[in-house]
């Protein structure tokens, strides 16, 4: 082995993300809260030896390759002939490779040399691909310690953690946390809580009638949460009473909790901010407002409220009434989703068909059911054909702590002190997929809610319990979901490259440039290219989009027109790009045509 005494003070760190894609190039590719009544508030495919893409999670570096031979070649067993072979393969790529040691399964440890880029990488790889004596070629992972969060109550979130019904979160944190996620709680508002507060960013108030508000006003940018009791019949005859529920205040916290601060309970998207948006207050709340909240939320315009700052990716609808989705509701939630924003709701508690339940019933939502800590539908979970996953939501029928542990007040009527608390049903399974999609989005911006509520279903585990009357595809697993949509982009195939590094588009001014690098591909790019485009403007009709091929080639995907008065694009198109070669620096070119609208390129990818 030939010694290399420069190498180790380098520790040149490469991306796995780098040596995966190199690896892909290789391959052919009246409305309630939705809280059981029980609870204390009523209310891609390839047939490449031993390369699994999903495998090499995408954070961790590496910085050596893990080269496997097959039993007859010499180099399996010959440190001498590994050697060789490592130094010819290198010098083929140009770059100077070491064979360092013999692992015990007999497979050779490859140090990759100093200051690789993603193009040498790529070289390498693909050096080690053509090798008929290589059954693979893996990347050398750098692991890290994963230990629990150090929140006090951690242990009480077996919702999270627990292997036989848990949703497998902790596995998901190594590769996302949430940043960069906005979530919009359209609940019942938000009482102060110092396990979420530094995750708390602007929200609204949509309440418009005082008797439901009791808070002394209308619609306000403030959207603290007053408390929602009633004392006897106020709601109705035979609705009883209810002491407050602090209800959004529960949900903010499964999905956003501060994590590792010494305190209280985790958060699934621990570094994704909340919005809240208060629609709910005493008796309930209104379509009407309901309907305003899910379009500010997602960036839409509604009369007589302040643009939103805090546009969200994923909307949380914790709630429901009966009777089927409305054209109204349903029209709300279609300009969310086409403005981007993932639409999570709550299938209901009714142990009842969800069809007869909005807005489980709508579509173009990922309506969520509730399980059990044994994994079983909770007895109160609405269920049909509609329910696409399930998630926990606790069943206290048998222990309290069998319940969903989240942040909550101790106030029975107006406010009183922070605490924590029990609850259960689909409210709080919502939270749980709610905190998933953060999650995804954070690791990959550019999933569209389609591709979203695809890569949550398929990586889906079946349901370690029962569920009688459908209860979608299986049990949400974190880990899974994360993992595959960062390594894989979402797509079916295919190997992904992206950009998301956000560039202002001017107002009626030149047109603006974001670069994506494309190596390790072979050839030339496929006759359907996929073009995945975020980009947020107040007046899409007003911009023209082109790709533009590493030979300067352009082709048009957007056009301008006057007609087309809608807020952002989100979109994928599709591109005959056979002609151009795969390999080199595509770009995004954008240009505002016309005056009084601004816009951003939040991220955009290319899917070979």
């Amino acid at each position: 082995m030939r010694p290399s005494p420069t190498r180790d003070a380098r520790r040149k760190l490469i991306s796995v993300a780098a040596i995966s894609a190199a690896l892909l190039a290789g391959m052919t590719t009246t409305v309630a809260a939705q809280t059981s009544t029980s609870s204390p508030s009523t209310s891609t495919s390839t047939e490449k030896a031993d390369v699994t893409p999903a495998a090499q999670a995408a954070a961790a570096p590496a910085e050596r390759l893990i080269v496997g031979y097959k039993s007859g070649a010499a180099e399996a067993k010959s440190n001498k002939a590994a050697d060789a072979d490592a130094e010819a393969k290198g010098k083929k790529a140009g770059e100077d490779l070491d064979f360092q040691r013999r692992l015990g399964t007999g497979a050779a440890l490859v140090d990759l040399g100093a200051e690789l880029k993603k193009a040498d990488v790529a070289d390498v790889i693909a050096q080690y691909q053509a090798d008929p004596q290589v059954a693979y070629v893996v990347p050398d992972r750098l692991n890290k310690p994963q230990a629990d969060p150090n929140d006090t109550e951690y242990s009480k979130q077996w919702d999270l953690f627990e292997s036989t019904a848990g949703m497998r979160v902790p596995g998901a944190w190594s590769t996302s946390t949430g940043s960069g996620v906005t979530v919009a709680v359209i609940d019942t508002g938000y009482v102060a809580h110092s396990d979420v507060a530094a995750n708390i960013v602007g929200g609204y108030d949509f309440i418009s009638d005082t008797a439901v508000s009791v808070d002394g006003d209308g619609r306000d940018s403030n959207p603290a949460d007053p408390g929602d009791w009633y004392a006897t019949d106020e709601c109705g005859t035979g609705t009883g009473s209810s002491s407050s529920s602090w209800h959004g205040t529960h949900v903010a916290g499964t999905i956003a909790a501060v994590t590792n601060n010494s305190k209280g309970v985790a958060g699934i998207a621990y570094n994704a901010k909340i919005s809240p948006l208060r629609v709910l207050g005493k008796c309930g709340g209104y379509d009407s407002d309901i309907i305003d909240a899910i379009t500010w939320a997602s960036g839409g315009t509604v009369s007589g409220v302040p643009a939103n700052t805090n546009v969200a990716k994923v909307i949380n609808m914790s709630l429901g009434g009966s009777g089927a989705c409305t054209s109204a509701t349903q029209t709300a939630i279609n300009g969310a989703v086409n403005r981007g924003t993932t639409v999570v709701v709550a299938a209901g508690n009714d142990n009842d068909n969800a069809s007869k339940y909005s807005p489980a019933s709508c579509s173009n939502v990922i309506t969520v059911a509730a399980t059990g800590r044994s994994g079983s539908r909770a007895s109160y979970s609405n269920y049909g054909s509609i329910v696409d996953i399930s998630a926990p939501g606790g069943d206290m029928s048998t222990a309290t702590a069998n319940g969903i542990y989240s942040t909550l007040n101790s106030g029975t009527k107006t406010a009183s002190t922070e605490s924590y608390a029990y609850y259960q049903g689909t409210s709080m399974a919502t939270p749980h997929i709610v905190g998933l999609v953060a999650l995804m989005k954070s690791a990959n911006p550019s999933l569209t809610p389609a591709q979203i509520e695809s890569a949550i279903k398929t990586n889906a585990r079946a349901l370690p319990g029962t569920c009688s009357g459908g209860c979608g595809a299986g049990l949400a697993d974190a880990t899974k979901t994360v993992q595959a949509v960062a390594t894989s982009g979402g797509s079916t195939g295919g190997t992904t490259f992206s950009s998301t590094s956000a560039v202002s588009i001017p107002d009626a001014g030149s047109a603006v440039e974001s670069p994506i690098t494309v190596s390790g591909r072979s050839g030339n790019a496929p006759s359907t290219l996929q073009v995945g485009v975020d980009i947020t403007h107040t007046y899409r009709g007003d911009l023209v989009i082109d790709l533009v091929a590493p030979d300067g080639s352009t082709y048009r995907l957007k056009s301008s027109s006057t007609s087309d008065s809608a807020d952002n694009v989100s979109a994928t198109y599709t591109v005959d790009a056979s002609s151009e070669t795969a390999n080199g620096t595509w770009k995004l070119r954008v240009q505002d045509t016309a005056a009084q609208d601004t816009g951003t390129i939040n991220s955009w990818k290319l899917t070979f």
